[in-house]
């Protein structure tokens, strides 16, 4: 099955991937693309290496590791996955403040996709 892989804002551009996926070194974009890939492939299942339901969050996160800790914050509905936020992440612990903003993000996508 394939899906399709939406990144918000859903009607805009650049929209977040792209402007923060500009300013990586090549290695990284590479590696991103290569997730994104495996997303539009597989969706949100246990086959995507570093893919994980976050806890407490109705999205999931992709890990890029290397020399940039890359996280992207991820949703999914039948066969929609929606990219909601993207950062470099330098501490052991995701900030409070990234998770909030995914769920911001999420809640206008849910109203912008009229899904209850």
């Amino acid at each position: 099955m394939a899906y399709t892989v939406l990144t918000y804002p859903l009607d805009e551009k650049p929209n977040i991937v792209e402007s923060f996926y500009k300013k990586l070194p090549k290695s990284a974009r590479t590696k991103i693309i290569r997730q994104l890939r495996y997303l539009e492939e597989y969706g949100l299942s246990a086959v995507v290496i570093n893919l994980k339901k976050l806890q407490g969050y109705e999205f999931w996160e992709v890990r890029i590791l290397g020399k940039e800790n890359i996280r992207i914050f991820v949703w999914g509905i039948e066969n929609y996955i929606f990219l909601l936020h993207i950062f470099l992440k330098k501490q052991q612990t995701t900030k409070l403040r990234d998770l909030l903003l995914a769920k911001k993000r999420l809640t206008a996508i849910k109203q912008q996709i009229n899904y209850h």
